[in-house]
């Protein structure tokens, strides 16, 4: 349970530091994409470098842990990067992006879960019915 609490509280402040910086507003979104203000695109690169420097620190700090096994590179990959680019684009929300939305009353971000929801599972059925190739999951 205190691990949940931490969670939680983890979520809301991660959620208000991407509504603060302006990571929910489709005008700055667009801005981003288009180049047309670098703050974002500066803020995104701010935090993977941390992330980074975060993920090292934790490495060595916990070498017993399970190395990370990245997923192989397959064929949709390229598809998917598109769509969620396209779809981020479109609606100006990534999912974590469009929970915040929610969290500031933008309804509009209910649109947005639905069609992650419903891609999801579209993909899961075009992917079950055509492809079939391995997407590398852990699942077997």
């Amino acid at each position: 349970m205190k691990q949940t609490g931490m969670t939680l509280l983890l979520g809301v402040v991660f959620g208000f530091c991407l509504s603060r910086i302006g990571f929910t507003s489709w005008d700055e979104v667009h801005a981003m994409f288009t180049f047309g203000d670098l703050r974002l695109t500066i803020a995104f690169g701010i935090a993977v470098a941390l992330l980074s420097v975060g993920w090292v620190a934790v490495r060595r700090l916990r070498p017993n842990d399970p190395a990370f096994a990245p997923r192989p590179i397959h064929r949709g990959t390229l598809v998917g990067g598109a769509l969620f680019g396209a779809g981020w684009a479109l609606t100006g929300a990534c999912p974590s992006i469009a929970l915040v939305q929610l969290g500031e009353g933008k309804l509009g971000a209910l649109v947005t879960l639905v069609g992650i929801f419903v891609g999801n599972a579209l993909y899961a059925a075009v992917h079950e019915r055509f492809f079939r190739f391995s997407v590398g999951s852990c699942e077997g």
